[in-house]
């Protein structure tokens, strides 16, 4: 793992705001560790003192519901911050974050990120910002689920999964989930997720190779989603 300094991660995440003593001090203190493909960072109810820093790989943020069905509300990149929220709260976890592929993350404790809270202002606002962020986000995301329908949300999905984490040299999406967790992301069953998928390939929106999804008409996909 590189200095905290001299990481690409601090350029698109709330660290911007430290200075380089700062950066220096979270250097000293922090944990970095590699999370395989499938295993939690952290999981819904634990106690996280601290934030996570994601410097690469992508992960999702998922509630398990009262059926025992995974509702995923988020997937997270690198250079975002994980359990910001929490820390400041002081609430245990809300969501588990799961890895979807082997990443590098950093742990910053609590103690620590609190002086810079406290002490630096820029940061403290850079925070508040993520967090607001994060609020409309699930506005949308709430009302997308009241207001449109299943296909209209898969349409919507796909379309977010090429424009954040683009495609593969072949064309298909880079970010390749599991057909339950493409459900899990929209708010249905696995079944109605693999049947509109199939329509969407049948008519030429997608093409599915095997259990990955290349998109072939966008503006068509487009005018579904809206």
């Amino acid at each position: 793992m590189s200095k905290c300094e001299q990481c690409i991660v601090r350029q698109f995440s709330s660290l911007k705001a430290l200075g380089k003593e700062e950066l220096l001090r979270m250097a000293e203190c922090k944990t970095s560790y590699t999370i395989k493909k499938g295993e939690p960072i952290f999981e819904e109810g634990e106690i996280t003192n601290g934030i996570y820093c994601i410097k690469e790989g992508i992960c999702k943020l998922s509630k398990l519901s009262s059926n025992g069905k995974d509702q995923i509300v988020k997937l997270v990149k690198p250079g975002d911050l994980l359990g910001q929220r929490s820390m400041i709260s002081e609430e245990p976890a809300n969501l588990s974050a799961v890895a979807l592929e082997d990443m590098e993350v950093c742990f910053i404790p609590k103690t620590e990120i609190m002086q810079f809270f406290n002490q630096n202002n820029n940061f403290s606002m850079n925070i508040m910002k993520s967090i607001c962020g994060d609020l409309k986000d699930a506005d949308d995301q709430m009302v997308d689920m009241a207001q449109k329908s299943v296909k209209e949300r898969l349409a919507g999905t796909l379309i977010y999964l090429e424009e954040t984490f683009g495609n593969d040299k072949e064309g298909l999406l880079r970010l390749q989930l599991s057909r339950e967790e493409l459900a899990g992301m929209i708010g249905t069953a696995t079944e109605s997720c693999i049947r509109l998928l199939s329509e969407l390939n049948k008519s030429g929106v997608i093409e599915l190779i095997g259990k990955r999804i290349k998109i072939v008409d966008k503006i068509k996909l487009r005018r579904l989603a809206d």
